[in-house]
């Protein structure tokens, strides 16, 4: 089936992709807590050999960058997802960065604080900093990383989604005087990526300058596929351009995993949006 072959063209070119990623920390060591400097991320491996990051004390972003004769200038942040109490690194993230890369998009897959891991001391609204401040290192650093700093988007999964939401509407312009020039950047993502988002529609509040939107779930998710046609209405009230895409099986949890179902090829529809949308070319 048509799924299959692109399926096999998507593993093959993420296999195919080579380049090493930079990792980088994303806050001063002065702006962390004392945490940062004592604790160590902790990595387990389930029987599948998929990872899980927890203990997140020192946000980073790792740098997938395609090579410069394929480079579009595109960058989206990829927020794994987890339940805030663990990241799924992967299959949502670095798996996610390996196939951004190979169609031109610079993948900046985000390590986050997480509100609901054993211990934490942190909120939600940490791991929405943390994202901000994502966006704002990729701008500040748009010319080393072949970026244009008007195409810089993000993408959550799950709890990702979470972030990535507050990252679309709490955003600001950045700050002209700010003493670090990083915090001069906007924030704002140019648009947003929802991948069976962990959202709650009533406790989201969008405006006209809220990014674009792509949201995909399967059916039986019942939360994402719920909330995805509220939060759709919503941006299409205010003007803002919106995508969703709502398949019959899938369940939750599928990241960029192949499997045997249609649900599986929507990377090539989160492609085909961002051409149709502008945010890619059309080559």
């Amino acid at each position: 089936m048509r799924y299959k072959i692109i399926l096999a063209a998507a593993a093959f070119s993420m296999l195919a992709w080579a380049q090493e990623p930079q990792v980088v920390s994303i806050w001063p060591a002065g702006n962390l807590a004392a945490d940062a400097a004592t604790q160590k991320e902790v990595v387990t491996e389930n029987a599948a050999h998929e990872h899980a990051v927890t203990n997140i004390h020192n946000p980073t972003i790792t740098a997938y960058l395609p090579p410069a004769d394929k480079a579009t200038g595109v960058a989206i942040v990829v927020a794994p997802g987890g339940g805030h109490r663990f990241l799924s690194i992967d299959h949502e993230g670095y798996d996610v960065g390996k196939w951004l890369a190979s169609i031109g998009v610079a993948g900046f897959v985000l390590k986050y604080r997480l509100a609901h891991a054993e211990n934490s001391h942190y909120t939600v609204e940490d791991a929405d900093q943390d994202a901000q401040r994502a966006i704002r290192v990729i701008r500040a650093r748009a010319e080393e990383w072949h970026v244009n700093p008007a195409k810089v988007g993000i993408l959550g999964f799950s709890a990702g989604g979470e972030v990535a939401v507050l990252a679309a509407t709490k955003f600001d312009r950045g700050k002209a005087d700010a003493a670090d020039a990083i915090d001069r950047q906007s924030s704002r993502p140019d648009f947003q990526v929802l991948i069976y988002p962990g959202v709650q529609p009533a406790n989201i509040v969008v405006t006209k300058d809220t990014p674009p939107a792509f949201m995909l779930c399967a059916n039986n998710d019942a939360g994402p596929s719920n909330a995805i046609p509220v939060l759709a209405q919503a941006l299409k009230k205010v003007g803002v351009p919106v995508e969703i895409h709502i398949y019959n099986s899938g369940g939750h949890g599928f990241g960029i995993r192949p499997r045997p179902l249609p649900i599986s090829s929507w990377p090539v529809r989160l492609q085909e949006w961002m051409v149709d949308s502008g945010i890619l070319p059309k080559n």
